[in-house]
């Protein structure tokens, strides 16, 4: 059957009188070119919000429901989605509606594999910020999921879909760069991210249960409804909320899965007592064919800011959101770069271009449409995660932690 004549998802529904029905829709049917996708938003805090606003620019696509257990977070999120969109505190709400086809998940981490699992079951397509898993034993459900359901799972490692990063990873995998034997990774900050505030939170405001979800019990606290990606039972600190977007980029170009090995270091310097994850880190993962990556993080000096180097016998190959450069080695060929942001500064968390949030969640809606693989499926989450998993058991041990297979 061409492209043209295949039946769209809901004319198939129409039709059929599956949808009053409400069994299960066959999961090959791909949305037409003109055929809106209706889009649920789980966890409306900050991050999602950013993403709610790149998704708008898309052509065809409506946010039709919106939820998170914090009112404020809807109140804000309102003007962002359609006039008559569900606001709602209970996500599964958003996954009963007929009238949502997709959901994006921007939850705390601890939430991200079973709000997944269950929005592939119930048929909906999925966004979720990265990282996919908050433990390693998560992987293979969420990835059973994905693929049991048919469902299109983007994770939201955005550097997959930027150019600068498809162009070197073309470049280096036609071996510009020689033998790589070291990658050095970076996201240095020089923020207050520490900061404690006077409580401005009425709790009445927020759905502590439904937040904390399968986190151990606890009295409501404000500082971590805000700041959760310090505290180990919502998140995994640095290295697994800033870490795995550069070691995402690892695998993929060196089409490795996992570390072999890691030895980390952290300590509180700014946040001490109020953080339960360190605020500077380091790790040092090894991986097959004499592989060593080592990623460094803090939040006190911005110096390389987020960047990330391979470093090969011809070439060293330099990334950020903004560009790429190549600096070869003495007599192995000329400079090259390709530069796409106005800044010029390097190692900046964001510029203007390109618009990596828009070109992820495009290549997630286009996804949708046509039933392809998406650039950053759960199996790349779970393995990015992995990695940075791997690098927080040997920081909490205190030892040199080896992948247990």
């Amino acid at each position: 059957m061409s492209q043209q004549n295949q039946p769209t998802r809901r004319s198939f529904l129409k039709t059929s009188g599956l949808g009053i029905a409400g069994l299960a829709v066959p999961a090959a049917w791909a949305f037409g070119a003109s055929e809106a996708i209706r889009v649920g938003c789980i966890g409306t805090g900050g991050r999602c919000r950013a993403l709610m606003k790149s998704l708008g620019q898309i052509e065809n696509v409506r946010i039709t429901g919106i939820c998170d257990a914090y009112d404020a977070h809807l109140d804000l999120a309102r003007p962002l989605a359609d006039p008559k969109a569900l606001a709602t505190r209970s996500y599964r709400e958003i996954l009963e509606r007929k009238d949502i086809d997709a959901v994006l998940i921007g939850t705390p981490d601890h939430w991200h594999v079973p709000m997944t699992v269950e929005a592939c079951a119930a048929g909906k397509d999925v966004y979720v910020e990265k990282p996919l898993t908050h433990s390693l034993d998560e992987g293979k459900v969420v990835i059973e999921a994905q693929d049991r359901h048919k469902r299109i799972v983007q994770v939201g490692t955005q550097q997959r879909s930027m150019p600068q990063f498809e162009k070197a990873r073309e470049l280096l995998r036609a071996g510009r760069l020689g033998k790589i034997h070291k990658v050095h990774l970076t996201w240095n900050r020089n923020t207050d991210r520490v900061r404690k505030n006077a409580p401005r939170i009425d709790p009445k405001n927020v759905d502590w249960k439904a937040f904390l979800g399968n986190a151990p019990e606890q009295p409501f606290d404000e500082y971590r409804l805000r700041n959760w990606r310090w505290f180990w039972d919502f998140g995994g600190g640095i290295f697994t909320d800033l870490m795995v977007h550069f070691i995402d980029v690892v695998h993929w170009f060196l089409e490795t899965e996992h570390p072999l090995q890691a030895a980390s270091i952290g300590q509180h310097v700014l946040a001490k007592d109020i953080w339960q994850t360190p605020d500077t880190v380091q790790t040092l993962l090894t991986y097959p064919n004499d592989l060593q990556v080592h990623f460094e993080g803090n939040f006190c000096n911005a110096r390389s800011g987020a960047m990330l180097e391979f470093l090969g016998a011809d070439a060293t190959l330099y990334l950020d959101r903004g560009c790429y450069q190549i600096f070869p080695e003495r007599n192995k060929g000329e400079p090259e770069e390709w530069v796409l942001g106005t800044n010029l500064k390097r190692g900046l968390d964001f510029y203007d271009k390109p618009d990596g949030e828009y070109l992820h969640l495009k290549n997630w809606i286009d996804c949708i449409r046509s039933r392809r693989k998406p650039s950053a499926p759960a199996e790349a989450g779970v393995s990015a995660a992995a990695a940075a998993h791997l690098a927080n058991q040997a920081l909490r041990t205190g030892q040199v932690v080896r992948w247990q297979s």
